[in-house]
């Protein structure tokens, strides 16, 4: 693990807070939003091989239980807490878009280092992100329309230009130029990193005043919608009768979303606010993660640093 993912953390942290204070830094990136996801979507696809697909045949019980919770409980979550925290119309829209989001890539990093099974959680990345298209539109309509008008042929045709166009291009290149491929799992990796840092300082800059106004409110409900997820994941796994690596892997899997989709659908679709709660879900995962880790590593030994050979953006 390179020093910028190992510090991702707290580079996003910092940036945010100097986004904060000095917004014009980086406001003028918001159109550019849409483009430096695609960088992120880019370096995932580079990592993806045909042979991920065959494990939702293989372990079907694991992916069907993942897609639940992907698409049903992480939505259903984010609807009750906007209900129950009464929040404004964008912001309980914008809490639930992260909340129908696919599943964010460094799920798999969390994954690896709760010594969970990384084949699955990489696996489960993939076909949620697929079926993106389809299940997040769906259900913000029909759980976001009473907050906000939904155009969900539009939500569809962004997800496809942002995700699913990026992502297919990365698998095409590491089947037909599997040596160019490799070239890009090396740098890309950290230039995602960069990418989602300027995703989530714009959002931040923009919505400097909002921060201020509702700030405490929505990061106690994002902090909420997160541990739930992973919460929620790993007990219905347990349930289930899956081993604790599935359970680790499952618990990732639902809790970590991928909140650089959910800012960029926010603002193309509804407003800069609506991106919101999507920015402070990014900041809030990659604390949130490493300290289950630790909290299922303690009194073990690490795993060490993550081998070459992980296909792990």
């Amino acid at each position: 693990m390179s020093g910028v993912q190992k510090y991702f953390a707290f580079i996003v942290v910092g940036f945010s807070v100097i986004a904060l204070l000095y917004p014009p830094l980086f406001s003028w990136l918001s159109p550019y939003i849409p483009y430096l996801l695609g960088i992120v979507m880019l370096a995932m696809g580079l990592t993806i091989k045909l042979r991920d697909f065959t494990i939702v045949f293989k372990r079907p019980l694991p992916m069907l239980i993942g897609g639940v919770g992907q698409f049903l409980i992480m939505p259903l979550i984010a609807f009750g807490i906007a209900i129950l925290f009464q929040l404004p119309p964008e912001l309980a829209a914008g809490l639930i878009l992260v909340g129908a989001c696919p599943g964010g890539t460094s799920s798999n990093v969390m994954v690896y280092l709760a010594r969970g099974d990384v084949a699955l959680s990489v696996a489960m990345t993939t076909v949620s992100t697929v079926i993106a298209p389809i299940m997040t539109p769906l259900m913000i309509l029909l759980l976001a329309n009473q907050w906000m008008p939904i155009d969900a042929g539009s939500m569809l045709l962004s997800i496809v230009q942002v995700i699913i166009v990026p992502v297919s291009l990365g698998i095409l290149i590491n089947y037909f130029f599997p040596k160019v491929a490799s070239v890009g799992r090396t740098a890309l990796p950290n230039i995602s990193i960069f990418a989602i840092v300027l995703i989530v300082s714009a959002i931040v800059a923009v919505n400097q005043e909002n921060l201020i106004t509702v700030g405490l409110l929505l990061f106690v409900a994002v902090i909420l919608h997160n541990g739930l997820g992973l919460f929620v994941g790993y007990i219905i796994a347990k349930w289930c009768g899956l081993n604790e690596e599935q359970r680790r892997t499952i618990a990732f899997e639902v809790g970590i979303q991928n909140s650089g989709l959910g800012g960029t659908l926010a603002t193309l679709h509804f407003s800069p606010l609506a991106a919101l709660p999507s920015a402070i879900f990014s900041v809030w995962q990659i604390i949130s993660g490493p300290i289950l880790v630790s909290f299922w590593n303690r009194g073990k030994k690490g795993r060490g640093p993550l081998s070459s050979k992980k296909r792990i953006v």
